[in-house]
């Protein structure tokens, strides 16, 4: 039986399956894999949450790749991976997608729940206070000139809502996702490298708890020798491939 033969089966099957997703779903959609030649992390230097909460410098240097992120996201578009997923979940074969990705397009895409773990680059929100605004606002500021943006309630520092290095994980995020995680009876992790911890845990703990482990990726992962199927081909033309199987169709929104 063939790699695809083998997933089609599994996707056919399942009834509570679950979509884990890294930066490796949206390359296709024209966003650089981070850690990749050409990506962000290889033009600007990550900012850590404390620095970023204690330094002035840190936070002008956090907004600036703040708006290079959300520049290259916003002007993407969900590619057959994203829609292919959103069908799945349309179909029933879904309960859930979690997502390590802050580019919205899972939502764009139109699958609904969508777990982000790792926050959003859609909104962001006063470390002080709480209070939230449309990314778009404050980017605004900071094009006018506000270098290091804050909050006109309590005079915190605003950031994206995307969780920096030593930011702790939102936790209905990370508790919902073990919920859905310790359900599932198919589990794909699709695009990630599997070495991000806490989240990296979750396919783990799935295939731990029963759920059959589909593991789709471009290169080898840490979690490939517990994975029931591992598929080296392209995201996009592995889903529009299984949909197709499976007598659906991509639908673009």
């Amino acid at each position: 039986m063939s790699q695809l033969e083998t997933l089609t089966d599994l996707v056919r099957m399942a009834r509570h399956g679950v979509a884990f997703t890294g930066a490796g779903i949206s390359t296709e959609s024209g966003i650089p894999d981070f850690r990749s030649p050409g990506g962000l992390w290889t033009k600007h230097t990550p900012v850590m949450y404390d620095e970023f909460m204690s330094s002035h410098s840190a936070r002008v240097s956090s907004w600036k790749l703040s708006a290079a992120m959300y520049k290259e996201c916003s002007a993407a578009r969900p590619n057959d991976g994203h829609l292919g997923l959103a069908e799945l979940q349309r179909r029933g074969h879904l309960m859930a997608v979690v997502t390590q990705n802050v580019d919205g397009l899972h939502q764009d895409a139109g699958s609904e729940p969508v777990i982000e773990l790792h926050g959003t680059n859609r909104r962001a929100a006063c470390q002080r206070c709480g209070h939230t605004w449309p990314y778009t606002e404050v980017l605004a500021r900071w094009e006018a000139g506000e270098a290091d943006p804050t909050c006109a309630d309590c005079g915190g520092p605003i950031k994206s809502k995307t969780i920096s290095f030593g930011q702790p994980m939102p936790e209905d995020e990370m508790r919902q996702a073990a919920d859905v995680s310790l359900q599932a009876d198919l589990y794909l992790a699709i695009g990630s490298s599997l070495v991000v911890e806490p989240a990296a845990s979750f396919p783990r703990h799935a295939k731990r708890a029963g759920a059959s482990l589909v593991i789709i990726n471009n290169q080898p992962t840490p979690l490939d020798d517990m994975a029931d199927l591992v598929i080296r081909e392209p995201i996009g033309a592995t889903m529009r491939a299984l949909l197709g199987r499976l007598g659906y169709s991509i639908r673009t929104q």
